[in-house]
């Protein structure tokens, strides 16, 4: 195994700034993938919009994903730093090193009142970049040294190594942890997210979560029309999610916005283009499938897990995500660096 360093100023958009690095990893899970190695501004980002959401502060030591999947909304993301947002989105990562050090300082901030901080709404902190750069495990300590409360949504089975910093962090705090588990079709889960782990390894997540008294929900995200939404496969999926213990599911109907809208729809004309007029008449308006088929698929799921005996989520459990963040450049950013 090597680290190979290339010059920032050939490898890397001069927007990444003469201190960041470029780096290549020579072993067969990072092959192909090139990380930038930055350090950013700031890490507490404040999501705009947050009256709509559940939270209103997140934190995202990444850009960029290999998880690859084809349908992620944060593709668009990576245009606002002149990366492309289809295989470089999924190959291009953007790592700031600086993260823990960042955290500690703006969590010790006068102006810092606690807040809640949701990670993995944009790209996920349990990629397998996270398996090299070990963010998260300083990420969690200095966010149980303030006892602050935080939220992970993720597809990574890495989560289940930091499994003892968030019991620690569960005795002292609100914690709260989703795993996004869409469908559980094996063909299905390896052409359309092809980085992640597989959807049986990521239940096995949510069972050992719970059996080690962690409250686990699933956000069964994507449901994707006429690939994973017939009565089935609803039912397949919600019986699985059961089985592992999740304390609750959240469906989400897939959303198409610009950069993702693209990719995927690329892809489907590759493996599925039978369904292509489908689609376009289904998202014809625009990024998200109309409310009808929305609240089809909420009520189906629902029912499957009243029947199936998946709880609503109480104190300490998962926090539904309805909707994933806006994705929108941050107004007070002076250069592209800031956004990151």
């Amino acid at each position: 195994m090597r680290w190979e360093n290339l010059a920032a100023e050939k490898a890397a958009p001069a927007l990444f700034g003469m201190d960041s690095v470029t780096r290549t990893f020579d072993t067969p899970e990072f092959r192909g993938i090139t990380f930038h190695e930055v350090r950013a501004r700031s890490l507490l980002n404040r999501v705009p919009g947050a009256s709509r959401m559940p939270f209103e502060w997140t934190v995202n030591p990444y850009r960029g994903c290999s998880h690859a999947c084809v349908y992620c909304f944060a593709r668009k993301t990576h245009s606002y730093l002149d990366l492309d947002t289809g295989i470089g989105f999924d190959s291009q990562i953007v790592v700031k090193i600086n993260a823990v050090a960042l955290l500690r300082r703006e969590l010790a901030a006068r102006s810092w009142t606690g807040e809640h901080i949701a990670m993995g709404t944009n790209v996920d902190c349990y990629q397998r970049a996270e398996g090299r750069y070990r963010l998260m495990p300083g990420i969690l300590a200095a966010l149980l040294e303030r006892s602050n409360p935080f939220s992970i949504l993720t597809k990574g089975t890495l989560l289940l190594r930091d499994l003892e910093l968030l019991r620690s962090a569960a005795a002292r705090t609100d914690v709260g942890v989703s795993m996004s588990v869409g469908f559980v079709d094996p063909a299905l889960w390896g052409t359309v997210e092809p980085g992640t782990p597989s959807p049986e390894r990521r239940l096995g997540t949510v069972r050992t979560l719970t059996d080690h008294g962690i409250a686990c929900g699933v956000l069964m995200a994507p449901v994707i029309p006429y690939l994973s939404d017939s009565p089935e496969q609803l039912r397949q999926t919600v019986r699985a999610i059961a089985e592992a213990g999740a304390t609750s599911v959240t469906p989400l109907v897939l959303h198409l916005r610009p950069g993702a809208r693209e990719w995927f729809l690329t892809w489907l004309d590759q493996h599925h283009p039978g369904l292509r007029r489908r689609y376009d008449a289904l998202y014809a308006d625009g990024a998200y499938a109309p409310k009808w088929y929305q609240r089809r698929i909420t009520r189906q799921v629902h029912e499957l897990a009243t029947e199936y005996g998946i709880g609503p989520s109480g104190p300490g459990a998962a926090r539904a995500l309805p909707e994933p963040p806006p994705v929108l450049p941050d107004p007070a950013a002076g250069t592209q660096l800031a956004l990151l």
